[in-house]
């Protein structure tokens, strides 16, 4: 099962963004205005898309030694220095990816009416509405989220599959389908970057837990007041590979969303996560006396738990597992 709080939640009433952006009110509800020092940061300050690390998949997937080699080392920068790159030549058909985008988009402009037929309850995570809202004072993100559990089918909850669009639900299970062949594929690179078989992660995974997230955020008149999505690092496969199985060595990137005056976005996003029923550690191979263990063993249910009934946090979902460093007095 998904996991879910074991404690009442009460979020207050929230806003849905679509339905205030149409009565274009005057001011923005103040649970959506952030602190000073949460605010989005001048553009200037941010990466140029030209600086993001690109993975040429297909050349990792080569047999010329010198090529695959070059790729591999470019997925181990990346990892190490970045915690996240663009992946080019996947091999998904570029058909799969536009129809999941057009359902997407199709079922936020769906009536409020429809929408609210799949409720993300309090203090969950599948479902249309805000997540990760824990109290009725918390900051509210502009954005509108529609959440599914998608393997194993034990997480799937059938009541949130929408019926509209007619073709959402196909969609969806092709366009996983691929999300999951790639997840695997980038597993094994990562873990062969790393001086591992290529098959660890897949043998210590277990039944590997799929998810999708659709985030919609549409334009907002004042943007510099907003965020789209709170700081966060992810809880799911490559995040906590990066943050907890390899010890730290592979970095998991902070991040959030911000939004635009005229424009809307839309952000489809996998999560690929160990099976709920597996205990994650670091990787003996990743520990030694310059790299003592940084991470304790956990239950991964256990850890997923504490991500989804905690507010967005930066990268607080870290000090679960994380072992205090002894210092001499």
């Amino acid at each position: 099962m998904a996991p879910v709080p074991s404690f009442p939640v009460k979020v207050g009433h929230i806003d849905d963004v679509q339905e205030l952006r149409k009565a274009r009110p005057t001011s923005i509800p103040e649970r959506f205005v952030r602190d000073m020092a949460e605010r989005p940061k001048h553009a200037a300050t941010l990466v140029s898309a030209s600086d993001i690390p690109i993975i040429d998949l297909c050349k990792l997937m080569k047999r010329d030694k010198d090529e695959h080699q070059s790729e591999a080392m470019q997925l181990k920068t990346a990892c190490e220095e970045w915690g996240f790159f663009q992946v080019v030549n996947h091999g998904i058909d570029l058909s799969v990816l536009e129809n999941i985008e057009k359902v997407a988009k199709d079922f936020f402009m769906l009536p409020l009416e429809e929408k609210k037929k799949y409720p993300m309850a309090p203090g969950t995570v599948q479902g249309y509405g805000q997540a990760f809202v824990f109290s009725e004072n918390q900051k509210l993100d502009w954005c509108n989220m529609f959440a599914l559990g998608v393997e194993p089918p034990c997480i799937r909850n059938p009541k949130l599959w929408p019926s509209k669009p007619a073709d959402f639900r196909e969609t969806l299970e092709v366009y996983s389908r691929e999300i999951r062949k790639l997840c695997e594929n980038l597993l094994k690179n990562i873990a062969v970057s790393l001086g591992l078989k290529g098959d660890v992660f897949e043998e210590m995974f277990g039944v590997a837990v799929q998810a999708v997230r659709m985030n919609y955020y549409p334009p907002c008149s004042r943007p510099d007041l907003v965020l789209g999505l709170s700081p966060h690092s992810d809880g799911s496969a490559l995040t906590v590979l990066q943050q907890v199985l390899t010890n730290g060595k592979y970095k998991s990137v902070e991040h959030r969303a911000v939004t635009h005056k005229e424009r809307d976005r839309l952000s489809i996003v996998t999560f690929y996560a160990p099976s709920y029923e597996i205990e994650l550690g670091p990787m003996p191979e990743l520990v030694d006396e310059k790299n003592p263990c940084r991470y304790r063993r956990y239950n991964h249910g256990e850890y997923s738990k504490h991500y989804v009934t905690n507010k967005l946090q930066g990268k607080r979902a870290l000090d679960f597992a994380k072992i205090e460093s002894k210092t001499s007095a």
